[in-house]
């Protein structure tokens, strides 16, 4: 099984989180965040990742540094339950429909961090979440996960909905270039023989 947890602390943030690669999309978050929480688990039921997040943060100050740090702490956990990567499809596509708003998302688990964010919000908040910390997130991790993220939002025009089909659109390219590909599970997918960047 593909499994990973660990422990990130900083003066700023305490994040305890735990993931499953192979599981079914059972979700355990708890972030202080009450929007996170939702993408978060959003995210673990459509890619079924089991995921289990713990954090507490200075949020008397703002959310940004939970948000962001929950990130990392995912990305850093997710980039170590993969290993070397053997046997992943690697790449994978999806178009996001969740009402008004469509997304679409592409992904290459390259070991190579990049993100192309091309999504725009109409509000600066959805209800007391900064909408700008949607990107913080996905930058988050992206960087610490190793995967090259290309995510833009075609249209749409309620704030949350656009949020929301960020977050379903990355758990479906996750689902899909995760997946073990039976023609090549003892292989790594990559003519260098490495996908550690």
């Amino acid at each position: 099984m593909r499994k990973a947890s660990l422990d990130r602390k900083t003066t700023e943030t305490q994040i305890a989180v735990s993931i499953n690669l192979d599981g079914t999309g059972a979700y355990d978050v708890k972030s202080g965040v009450g929007f996170l929480d939702h993408m978060l688990e959003l995210l673990a039921r459509h890619s079924l990742i089991d995921i289990k997040v713990r954090a507490k943060g200075d949020t008397h100050i703002d959310f940004h540094h939970t948000t962001e740090d929950t990130g990392i702490a995912l990305g850093q956990a997710f980039a170590k339950a993969l290993g070397d990567r053997k046997g992943i499809r690697r790449y994978a596509d999806c178009f996001l429909p969740m009402d008004e708003a469509l997304t679409r998302a592409a992904i290459d688990v390259s070991g190579r961090p990049f993100l192309i964010w091309k999504v725009d919000f109409a509000r600066p908040k959805i209800g007391e979440f900064d909408t700008e910390l949607v990107r913080e997130w996905f930058q988050a991790f992206a960087m610490n996960a190793g995967v090259t993220l290309h995510v833009q939002t075609l249209y749409g025009d309620n704030c949350h909905h656009i949020a929301e089909s960020c977050f379903k659109a990355l758990a479906r390219v996750l689902r899909g270039a995760i997946e073990i590909d039976p023609r090549q599970k003892d292989r790594i997918p990559s003519t260098k023989g490495s996908l550690k960047g």
